[in-house]
């Protein structure tokens, strides 16, 4: 497992940041995104942000988008959904988590479609889990196809288990696994050392 935030480190992989929330999953990702922009790459990027705005858990602030971290240049190509909930963390009945999940694909998969029209060689996937909680998936695997590097992260975790037993969570773990097994980084930040995680 690598820990370098240098872009060149990751340029033609398949590269999959994970962890439980809170671990630091967003900040790596801006790291070496930061990377790649002051190496001059910010017309082949194309990052899609699937991350809710950032919200307190815990105690802790968590998720957030990357817009909301860093000032993006002009010429780097950023889809981010009109709107973006964190059912397990919002809902108040099955129901409604199920509801959130389906709006959640809804706003987020013509995004997808659009990189897939026009895709570009590098491409930055934030908080792709959120989009497996739907059970949807191909069109993920599809712009990874397409794209040549690909930097993304997710949750892997315990924290947000519960889901009032609609079955969305192990929905989203057996989704993670699968593009887990597509990577060739992995990097599982709740299994890293905290001093080594800003290095």
């Amino acid at each position: 497992m690598t820990l370098s935030s240098k872009f060149k480190d990751y340029i033609l992989k398949r590269t999959l940041i994970v962890g439980d929330v809170g671990v630091g999953k967003t900040g790596m990702t801006i790291r070496i995104l930061g990377d790649a922009l002051a190496r001059g790459y910010s017309r082949d990027i194309t990052i899609i942000d699937m991350a809710p705005r950032t919200m307190v858990y815990g105690g802790r602030r968590i998720g957030g988008c990357i817009a909301e971290m860093m000032k993006l240049p002009g010429g780097i190509r950023y889809l981010q959904p009109s709107m973006v909930m964190a059912p397990r963390l919002s809902a108040t009945s099955p129901g409604q988590l199920l509801l959130m999940v389906e709006a959640n694909r809804k706003f987020i998969e013509p995004l997808l479609r659009e990189f897939l029209d026009d895709p570009t060689p590098i491409l930055f996937i934030n908080d792709v889990s959120i989009y497996f909680q739907s059970g949807c998936y191909k069109a993920v695997f599809e712009v990874l196809e397409a794209s040549k590097t690909f930097i993304g992260n997710g949750y892997y975790g315990g924290s947000l288990s519960f889901d009032y037993g609609t079955g969305v969570s192990k929905v989203e773990r057996y989704l993670m696994d699968l593009l887990l097994s597509k990577m060739d980084i992995v990097i599982n930040l709740s299994e890293t050392p905290k001093t080594a995680e800003s290095t």
